[in-house]
């Protein structure tokens, strides 16, 4: 994925069972998608957690945060209360949406690259933040795209 590309529309299920849907979700503006590997791990919970405590900036902006992973949906809601994450948590257990987004990759223990998308309520890609390793990172300059 790269700027101005038009982002794939998705449906998933998130950490309650509850379907989400791309295009509905950018109805009420952009989404920033957070792609993660392993719900739980050290780096993903890192990550994640700044994107939770930086809620109000991107309530500020009028963006949505949504995590990523192949992990399932009881995995991802372990993940989300033993968090206390305030925003959904995908769950793409086939990874046919990681493989639509290029982020997904064969490694067993990584399934997925640490990509954040940017996409704007028309449905393009606004950028995308690429740190296998700098967690904060992801948030921050989800931001400064968002602004």
């Amino acid at each position: 994925m790269k700027p101005c590309d038009v982002a794939p529309d998705f449906e998933l299920p998130d950490q309650h069972g509850v379907s989400r849907r791309l295009s509905a979700m950018l109805r009420d503006g952009p989404v920033a998608l957070f792609f993660y590997p392993v719900a739980s791990s050290g780096g993903c919970t890192k990550e994640m957690c700044s994107v939770r405590d930086s809620s109000a900036d991107f309530e500020a902006v009028g963006a949505q945060r949504v995590g990523i992973s192949r992990d399932s949906v009881a995995a991802q809601l372990r993940f989300a209360e033993a968090n206390g994450f305030d925003f959904p948590l995908l769950s793409d257990a086939d990874g046919a949406v990681c493989a639509a987004y290029g982020v997904a990759r064969s490694v067993a223990a990584a399934p997925v690259k640490r990509h954040t998308v940017v996409v704007g309520s028309d449905g393009r890609v606004a950028d995308v933040v690429k740190s296998e390793f700098r967690f904060g990172r992801h948030a921050a300059k989800a931001l400064d795209v968002l602004r």
